[in-house]
């Protein structure tokens, strides 16, 4: 199964159990993790990532959730994490390095559509910096699903 097919099921999955679920306060882990976030951000901010190019040359992205995402990774190893997940080990990879500030502020308000960045997608310790207020510049926020 590759990446993207992977990342759907285990979406699918989560809507399912929350659907499922009756509201309920967020266990202590999960609460940890909101609390993590504006730091996970400022860092991401901060750091140099890696950026796939695709086949036509342009930044790896992948689409989920109706929003396309940026495929950034903070190391060689988180990238060859995601080049596995999708079967393509034998493949050359070529990246570009970019500050995460970049990505945020410059690269994805120039985009025609909404997207946002996906760090480290086939890790453990993934996460999404969505085109939203106060991660992308409020020119570039989605609004009830569309792009301002």
């Amino acid at each position: 199964m590759g990446f993207d097919e992977e990342w759907r099921r285990h979406r699918a999955e989560a809507a399912a159990r929350i659907d499922a679920e009756p509201a309920t306060v967020p266990e202590e882990p999960e609460r940890n993790r909101v609390a993590e976030f504006p730091g996970r951000l400022a860092g991401f901010q901060r750091r140099v990532v890696l950026v796939p190019f695709d086949e036509r040359g342009g930044l790896w992205t992948s689409q989920f959730g109706g929003v396309d995402w940026i495929c950034a990774f903070s190391d060689d190893e988180a990238l060859a994490r995601f080049a596995q997940a999708r079967g393509e080990t034998e493949s050359v990879w070529e990246y570009h390095r970019v500050l995460g500030a970049r990505l945020l502020d410059d690269v994805i308000p120039e985009l025609d559509f909404a997207c946002g960045v996906a760090l480290d997608a086939a890790g453990p310790d993934g996460v999404l910096f969505p085109p939203v207020r106060g991660i992308v510049p409020d020119t570039a926020a989605v609004y009830g699903g569309v792009a301002a």
